[in-house]
């Protein structure tokens, strides 16, 4: 008997090959008819023939779809046989709609290995060529201008396809059948070679004469798919100095690049997961343990003992390592203090001219800058530091619908998230919105994830609860703009939904919110070592590390000693504070005693002195009293240098109930006296490597009791942590025995960075479960 049938697909179904998948599997089963994409990024199919031949078609569409795609919903509709197909086709794609829960679009995907066997064959017409691409690989992400997904709408407009290309591309027996980003020398992009100036450098092979620069000791700018990198060799120390000194990056890690895993297993201790993802289509940085001795320069990463690697995801990074004799390359992002990294040949130009010798770059636009994935693995577990290349825009499942809002992340480490119906965007990774740049960076990408998405209205727009953030002032723009509710939101309440909807829980949890800071809601203090009792509507704080004084206020997020004057300040007072800072750290103050002098002053009558309850601010304090960082020149420089030497001791186990205290109804773990017995211990000349692994397992274990102490009364059996403490592989894991010990569920993030990447997600998840009060979840 024979059929017709219509199917629709939504999901990860564009730009990943599925349209040549079923153009072959139509044409193996001998059913008629067309497959096209639609505007919303699903896909349309229309089947003729026997219908059980259809059956098997539809069976098949699930069962042997592309390793890429990802399936969402695949909705049948029979009808009558027609018989108007004179064969099956891949029609031109259509900009209507044909679901209301909006588009799913593929990641950038590293180049796969057909392709790379293609630049190193001779016999191939693509031999050496960099920017080639197939249906399995390739930009996606960073060169969609609009939807559905075809070459017209993207960046490689600009290049029509040759007459070999355009027969590739409509051969249905080769991997390049509708890839829309693929090209050859003949018609793709052109990588060239550019002096500090701009000016043009005539030669053969671009990136082999790139290469001789790097390996002769010049910083070279270099254009990937997502943006562009600064880079330099790392088999003497020199080059990396200059480009430290050049880029003002006294002791902030850099990135680095390695050929294989064979030749990164040289200076680095992967583990089998790590291996796994760093040979994955994302492609991410992974956070590796060194090898000691490290055969590559300690100013890679000072004072660590981890160092951030990738693999080549790209056509010119494998033609790179071709022609160099190097164990890795740094591989940093290129940008200006504070600042998006660049993704225009010409504004690339004009802003490093005194950080480059040379620019490699190509000519294909990047309509959205990329930034490169990064992940660690903590206590066992895959975990984002920075979501971005390979990863966006996969969507997070939510467990509601009907809701369309924005949120607009804090001021650090900010991503944008737009949250459609029951699926939530997460955008790359942007930057640091203190600035007028950046902003407009998170406008942009806000507004191409709106125009991808197109939601019929937003419903609630979300923010930070701090009044004075540029996000905050954005955010009210954005509410204006649409008309509807603006929610600000607490920083560790958007850490408590996020980690609930990563780990898909819709029941109450405890929250351990380990960070910096966030503005708190009830006391208009920094919090950052809080205790939350919370679900996907609303939260409490039953507990929290003991409010400490910030003498000077933000400053002492720089001079991490500060914090350990104020935070001693109650115990050992006036004169034990000033000998304790002339004897372990005067360094830390540029101006010496009479610094000192000030900020006790500051202390005693209570100026300037703000309160926090910060875990960031304590681990800046220890690492202060043990003289590993004095200054900090990164974000969470002082705790992860702390980490580093922590990692090579073994705690000594504290009392730690004697630090628990409850006073009006919360529970609070008390730093200062944990750091009175750091300090006795030092005293008595105990090694800073034992004493640093204490000071972690102190505040882990405390904060842990404490939530062990609030589930148990409550009757809640899930306990989590977020925040960017939870980035501390030795906190995280023993916060994960504690909780397991007490028979309860420890949960972490998965999907979601536990740090302001993950802030955003957080807030338009707030912001649309209070609209949906009235509706259960799922």
């Amino acid at each position: 008997m024979k059929k017709r049938a219509k199917l629709h697909v939504t999901g990860v179904v564009q730009g990943i090959g599925f349209r040549p998948f079923i153009y072959r599997l139509a044409h193996r089963l001998g059913l008629k008819g067309y497959v096209l994409n639609l505007g919303d990024a699903g896909v349309e199919i229309v089947v003729e023939g026997e219908k059980e031949r259809i059956d098997f078609f539809c069976d098949a569409v699930e069962k042997e779809k592309p390793a890429l795609s990802r399936i969402e919903s695949l909705k049948i509709k029979w009808t009558s046989f027609v018989g108007d197909f004179d064969s099956f086709i891949i029609r031109r794609s259509s900009k209507k709609k044909g679901s209301p829960k909006g588009a799913v679009f593929p990641p950038d995907i590293a180049m796969c290995n057909d392709c790379r066997k293609d630049i190193f064959d001779k016999n191939s017409r693509r031999y050496n060529y960099p920017l080639i691409s197939c249906t399995n690989c390739g930009p996606r992400f960073s060169v969609i201008e609009s939807l559905p997904y075809d070459r017209e709408r993207t960046s490689m407009k600009e290049f029509p396809l040759c007459k070999s290309c355009v027969k590739e591309f409509t051969d249905p027996t080769t991997r390049w059948l509708n890839a829309q980003t693929m090209a050859c020398p003949i018609c793709g992009p052109r990588v060239s070679l550019y002096g500090k100036n701009g000016t043009l450098i005539e030669v053969k092979d671009s990136i082999e004469v790139a290469a001789r620069l790097i390996s002769e000791g010049y910083v070279l700018a270099i254009k990937g798919i997502g943006g562009i990198h600064l880079a330099v060799k790392t088999s003497e120390d020199e080059p990396v100095l200059k480009l430290r000194k050049r880029r003002k990056k006294s002791n902030k890690p850099f990135a680095v690049m390695s050929a294989n895993l064979t030749t990164l297993e040289k200076f680095t201790i992967p583990t089998s997961l790590e291996r796994k993802l760093l040979s994955s289509y994302q492609r991410p940085i992974v956070v590796l343990k060194k090898r000691t001795p490290s055969v590559l320069p300690e100013e890679i990463s000072p004072g660590l003992d981890t160092i951030g690697v990738m693999l080549p995801y790209s056509g010119i990074h494998y033609l790179l390592f071709k022609h160099l004799d190097e164990l890795a390359l740094v591989m940093t992002s290129a940008n200006q203090p504070s600042e998006p990294m660049f993704i225009q040949n010409e504004k690339a130009i004009s802003k490093l001219g005194n950080i480059v010798d040379y620019f490699l770059l190509h000519n294909r636009q990047i309509f959205q800058r990329n930034d490169d994935s990064v992940v660690k693995i903590v206590a066992q577990n895959e975990t984002f530091l920075r979501r971005s290349r390979g990863y966006v825009p996969e969507y997070i499942s939510l467990p509601f619908k009907d809701i369309n809002a924005i949120g607009v992340g804090p001021e650090t480490n900010v991503t944008a998230t737009i949250i459609k119906s029951d699926k939530a965007f997460i955008s790359q990774h942007i930057g640091d919105v203190d600035n007028l740049t950046t902003l407009n960076a998170l406008r942009k990408t806000t507004n191409h994830f709106l125009n991808l998405l197109i939601p019929e209205n937003i419903d609630v727009v979300c923010c930070d609860l701090h009044p004075n953030f540029l996000t905050t002032r954005y955010a009210k723009e954005l509410s204006s703009e649409f008309n509807c509710e603006l929610i600000p939101v607490q920083h560790h309440d958007a850490h408590l939904k996020a980690l609930m909807v990563d780990m898909k829980i819709s029941e109450p949890i405890i929250l351990i919110a380990i960070d910096g800071f966030g503005y708190g809601a009830f006391d208009e203090q920094s919090w950052g070592g809080e205790i939350l009792e919370g679900d996907l509507r609303s939260f409490t704080r039953p507990g929290s590390l003991m409010p400490q004084p910030m003498p000077g206020g933000d400053i002492s997020t720089y001079y991490p000693c500060r914090m350990l004057g104020g935070s001693l300040y109650s115990e050992i007072g006036e004169d034990g504070v000033r000998n304790l800072l002339k004897t372990y750290c005067i360094q830390g103050f540029k101006h010496g005693e009479q610094e000192i002098d000030v900020m006790l002053k500051q202390l005693e009558q209570n100026i300037n002195t703000p309160m926090t309850t910060s875990a960031g601010r304590f681990l800046d304090a220890v690492s202060a009293l043990l003289d590993i960082c004095q200054f900090r020149s990164y974000e969470g420089e002082p705790a992860i240098r702390l980490e580093a030497i922590a990692r090579e001791g073994k705690p000594i186990k504290l009392s730690i109930e004697d630090y628990i205290q409850h006073r009006k109804g919360r529970t609070f773990l008390d730093t200062s006296t944990i750091l009175l017995d750091l300090l006795k211990l030092k005293e008595k000349g105990i090694a800073t490597k034992s004493i640093a692994s204490t000071a972690q397992y102190a505040i882990a274990k405390g904060l842990s009791d404490i939530a062990v102490e609030i589930a148990k009364e409550t009757g809640i059996d899930v306990i989590g942590v977020s925040g960017g403490v939870a980035y501390n592989d030795f906190i995280v894991r023993t916060i994960k025995e504690n909780v397991t010990q007490g028979n309860l569920r420890f949960v972490q993030h998965k999907r979601i960075p536990p740090g302001d990447g993950g802030i955003s997600i957080g807030q338009a998840i707030a912001g649309a479960s209070k609209l949906t009060k009235d509706k259960a979840f799922k």
